[in-house]
Formats: structure tokens, sequence, C-alpha cells
């Protein structure tokens, strides 16, 4: 942040318990969002800034109301300011304190606006809105009491930031911003299999989905195997949940095995057996005539699994009468017609089942990592309240699943069935972790928003439910962190590979925060059928646009390109962290980590060379016609003593 930044006084803060997270340098009360943080000056985003404008604007977006308020900062205390709501964000600016203090808050990121205190509430400060946001903080303003003076602001900013509870639509649809780049084009299905070597003698392109009737939460191109007809997809499509077949999702470039995604079987309680899936899972293995098993990874828990298979119908009666914990749930829903692939029925694979949780367990931790970790740290007892949460042991069982995953593949032992329930959420963070480990093309910035489309949004992560955009339904069940322990995964493997990702930690968080922000159409919607219908690409902007067009800010500086190496990261507890930068980032004391100064120093001799060669070309246009008129020899000899004058400072 500039000088106007409030700066909080370190007095306050003790030093933290743990090394990674202990200040630096004076802390910062700073609420603005990572990406916002640096609008105080033009930026090629699309945001305008300018020191003496009261509210920076984006092109489509308008002032909607504002308010005197009370800022109940957690950090640093009551701050008199004004608060502005537009059609995109909450943007509060004090008034009266030196150094300012600055709130930027997309609307999307709010999953719950509520009423503090009434009318006849005693005591200071007692009487305002409290919001709670989906990316680990809280805000509090107090408002005066006389005249009913919450009511209008509360009323404007409920229905603006949960539009679609209001009939009205997001702001991605009247966002006017421009960008060099065109982030709708990153994704090609068919370009992306071409790439892979598809389709070739064994497996091949099918455009039986093309109008979303055997799945309509998969992409309308499918690669199937080339000896199953579209007559065999539709009959196996009926024993998959939701008729979502196994499909493959990448190929090995030399032995050719495959990973291969699904929803479970339709087995239910008596067991049944599907003559079609069963021959259709022999077809897959034969695909590769190397291979004397196909390996099925069940991401669920073994024993809810087994637990699934074994219930009957009067406890499972029982149940739906009962208050049920989350693991119950995961059983009864298999129970009630879900289930796994029996040896009996699949003798030719091999069953494993991953052990990580449902939707439900994971919102539970998430939810316990932020009451440690906003708006105070935890600290007396650090390790056993982050122990407690189980967040990290949920990101090693991931990671430990999508290890089995791409280590059995790049063996050439075994190609891979993967899914869960519905195969839209553990299935996702599983295959697409797994061919990030596997394939160093998505270890780009391009191929890692290829991967995101492609095993995320094509594929159908239930986005709109487990986001919640523009959505007041808090409390809905369909409400999950997923997508966000997929992020943390690649973040934990960036960590203990750095040279290996083209993409830096600014990239990760700048995918997260739109991830809630609403700006951008990318994450809308729950399937391409929906996306396809609303015509998504040609009235929102993609995210890859933003990115794109300033890849320099979300480069690592220290990749290295390499071809075909597998990177397998140590998934124990001991080799994973808690991603500071991101969980913990809105408290004042925990600065930024900067760049070391090896990183600084290294930046500094790119932007050196960078100058060089940007004279040396100018030198080189200016001189252009003098050394046309010269000799071959001079010319040269000039050359090679401006490139060593160049070189010296290397």
């Amino acid at each position: 942040m500039d000088e106007k930044s409030v700066v909080c006084s370190e007095s306050f803060f003790p030093p933290l318990p743990f090394p990674s997270m202990a200040a630096s340098s004076t802390p910062r009360c700073n609420s603005n969002s990572l990406e916002n943080a640096s609008i105080r000056k033009p930026m090629k985003d699309g945001t305008n800034w300018d020191h003496n404008e009261e509210l920076p604007l984006l092109p489509g977006e308008t002032r909607v109301t504002d308010k005197d308020v009370i800022y109940m900062c957690p950090f640093n205390g009551p701050v008199k300011g004004r608060v502005y709501i537009t059609n995109y964000r909450l943007y509060l600016r004090s008034v009266e304190s030196d150094p300012v203090v600055v709130l930027d808050v997309p609307l999307g990121v709010i999953s719950r606006i509520e009423k503090m205190g009434g009318a006849s509430s005693r005591g200071e400060n007692s009487y305002g809105l409290d919001i709670t946001c989906k990316d680990m903080r809280n805000l509090r303003f107090a408002l005066k009491q006389e005249g009913h003076s919450r009511r209008d602001i509360f009323e404007l900013l409920t229905r603006h930031a949960f539009p679609l509870s209001h009939n009205s639509s997001l702001f991605a649809f009247s966002n006017e911003e421009k960008f060099p780049e065109n982030g709708w084009l990153v994704y090609n299905a068919m370009v992306e299999y071409r790439r892979q070597g598809l389709p070739n003698d064994q497996w091949r392109i099918t455009f039986l989905n093309e109008h979303y009737a055997l799945c309509d939460t998969y992409p309308s191109l499918l690669v199937v195997p080339y000896n199953a007809t579209d007559e065999d997809l539709k009959r196996v499509s009926a024993f998959r949940s939701r008729g979502r077949i196994p499909v493959l999702s990448w190929i090995h470039p030399e032995n050719q095995a495959v990973i291969v995604r699904s929803s479970q079987p339709l087995v239910g309680m008596s067991g049944k057996r599907n003559k079609d899936d069963e021959r259709y899972l022999e077809v897959i293995r034969d695909t590769n005539s190397q291979l004397s098993k196909l390996t099925i990874y069940d991401a669920r828990p073994n024993v809810n699994a087994v637990a699934n298979k074994a219930r009957t119908w009067p406890s499972f009666r029982s149940d739906l009468g009962s208050v049920m914990t989350a693991n119950r749930l995961d059983r009864l829903l298999t129970a009630t017609g879900g289930g796994y692939e029996s040896d009996d029925a699949y003798p030719n694979a091999e069953l494993f089942f991953l052990d990580i949780h449902n939707i439900h367990v994971m919102r539970e931790s998430l939810k316990k990592l932020k009451d440690i970790v906003y708006p105070h740290v935890e600290e007396s007892h650090w390790l056993s309240s982050l122990e407690s949460t189980h967040w990290l042991e949920h990101i090693k069982l991931v990671l430990t699943g999508a290890i089995q995953v791409a280590d059995k593949v790049s063996s050439g032992k075994s190609s891979v069935l993967v899914h869960c329930s519905d195969g839209w959420d553990r299935t996702a963070q599983l295959t697409s972790l797994a061919m990030l480990m596997l394939d160093s093309y998505y270890r780009t910035i391009v191929g890692f928003e290829v991967l995101v489309q492609k095993e995320w949004i094509s594929f159908g992560h239930k986005f709109a439910s487990r986001i919640g955009h523009g959505d007041k339904n808090h409390a809905d069940a369909d409400r999950s962190p997923i997508f966000l322990q997929f992020i943390d995964c690649v973040w934990q493997m960036s960590k203990q590979f750095p040279t290996a990702f083209e993409f830096n930690e600014q990239f990760l968080i700048t995918i997260l925060d739109h991830l809630y922000s609403c700006r951008f159409g990318t994450f809308l919607y729950s399937c391409d059928s929906v996306r396809e219908r609303e015509k998504l690409s040609d009235k929102t902007l993609c995210l890859w646009s933003l990115i794109n067009s300033a890849k320099a800010t979300y480069t690592n500086p220290f990749y290295t390109k390499e071809l075909n190496r597998a990177l397998y990261p140590v998934a124990s507890m001991r080799h994973l962290e808690l991603w500071v930068n991101y969980y913990i980032r809105w408290n004042p004391r925990i600065r930024q980590q900067q760049p070391n100064p090896v990183e600084q120093r290294y930046m500094e001799l790119l932007a050196l060379r960078d100058d060089y060669m940007r004279r040396l070309e100018e030198l080189q246009i200016a001189h252009s016609p003098k050394l046309s008129n010269s000799s071959t020899s001079s010319s040269s000899s000039s050359s090679q003593l401006m490139s060593h004058h160049v070189q010296t400072h290397f």
C-alpha cells in the first residue's frame, strides 16, 4: 500500500507463535483484496484510481448509494468513514483518520448480511450491520439509531449482494471492461485432446452429447473407447449416477495408460449388476493390451462405502427421521441407489478407497479454520487448534489420493478410473491434481487455465451451488470449499517444487478472489449446458482475459521449463503448511511475505536485461541508415561490441 494506507502500531501485537507468520515489519490494517490493493495506480485490469477520487469504478459499474458509518475494525478499533455501495462492490473510505483506511469488497464475496442490535439497543456502536464473507473475513458497521438509518442500506446491499435471490443479474453481465486478450479462447476441447494425441486407434471422440441428451452435466465433446458404440454409451449411462459415464481425461504419451472419470455405479442395496457397464469397463481395460487390471479409485471413505452396501431398508427409514452426521448422509445417498464396483461383477478391476470425506465435512472444517484465524489468531494453542480443524489432514488425503492415481498411470501398470458419488467434487480434485503431477503443460499459466476449464468447469463441478453466487441462502447444505481445497493443494505443490510452475502465488490467489467476485463469467453456473443456454461467453468476460493480459504479474521468475517430468509431492503432515498468505491475509499482523532477496535480485537483473535489449533495439533503429551504408564487417563488429556491453552486466 502507499503512504495513505492505515498503519497499526506494532506495539499492540506481540510476536506470533509460529515463525512463518511473524510480522517482519510494521503491520498494516489493509482490508483490500490482494489484487485490489494495487489499484492505487491506473491498472491494466480496467480499474481507475486517482488519489482525489472517492470511489474507483470499473466500466459498467454504477454507484447505488452511500452512507456515513463507523467501521468496527477488529484490529484497530472504530473508524469513521463513508461506505459506498455499487452494483459490484462495497467500498469504504475513512474520513477523519490519517492515514486513510480503505475497504474494497466485491459484493459476490458476501455470504450473509445481518442486522446488529435494535432501536432500543444500548451501548456505543451496538446498532448496525454484520457482514460475513466467503474469503475468511467478517465486516461490521455501526450506524446511527435514529430514523431507521440502516433500513435503506440493508435492503440495497442485500438486493445487490444477492441479485439472483431478487430476480436480478450478476455484475458479470454488466461488466464492460476491455482486455487485449480474449480468455474465452484459451480452452478448446478438440485442441486439447489433439495435444494429447487423440483420437487414436484405441480412443475416439464422440459428439453424442452435443445437445446434452446423454448427460446434461458433461461437456458436449467426450473421448471414449474406440470399440464402444454410441448405443453402448447410452446403456451405460443408465447405470451411472446422473448419467456420468466413464470418459477419458488424460492419456500417458508413452505407455498409453489413461485417467478415466465417472460417477458411482447405481448398484443400490440389492447389489444390482449391469452387463453393459461391466463390459464397458472391460473395453476401457483392453485399450492398453499391456495391462492386466483396471484400477478403480473410489474417493470416498472405505467404511462409508462398505456400510452403504450392508444397509437395510428399515435402518434407512429410521435414519430419515433422525439428525444425521455428514458421514451418515454420505452413506444414505449411496444406500438409496449408489455403490461401488464389486469383485464379482468386475473381476478384472482392483478397487481402492481413498478416504476423502464429503462436502459437508469439508465445509465444517473450513468453518473451524476461520474460527482460529479471524479476526484473531488462536496463539496460545496454535498447533492443537490447527489440528482440531482437520483442514491440513483433508489436504493430505486429497494429495495422497492424487499421487496414487498419478503413480499408477506413470508406472504403466494400470489405467485408472476415478469416481466419488456424482463425480463432480472429489473426482475433479483427484483427476486434475494427478494430471498436474504428470503433465508439465498444465504447470504453465495457460495450461493451468486449460486444466481448470476442462476438469472443473466443463465437467460440471457445481460452482453455483458450492459457492452460492448471488444467492442469499448462506446455510445451503450444498455450499462447500471443494475448489478452494484444490487450489490449496496446488499451492502446496508449488512450495515443494518452486521452479516447476510458471505461475506464482498471486495467480492462485487471484483465481480464488474471482471465484467469488462475480466480476467474470468464468465460474458462473454449474455445467456447460446452462452456460451455453445463457450465452455466457457472449455476455460476460473471462478471468483468463485479465490474467493473460498482464502475465508478468502472475509469472514465477524461477520457472524452469521441463518436459515429461512427473512431480510427486510429499503429502506427510510435516511437509504441509497452512497457506498463511491466503487464509490469514486480512490480519494486519501477518505481513504479506515479500520476495526473498535472491528473487528480488533476479527480478532486478531481468529488468536490467530487458532495458539494455530495448536500448540496443533503439540504437539499431537509429543507426540503421548508417549501418546500411557501412561495410558488413564494421556492422558485425559493432553488434558484437554492443552485445558484449550488454552481457557484462550479468
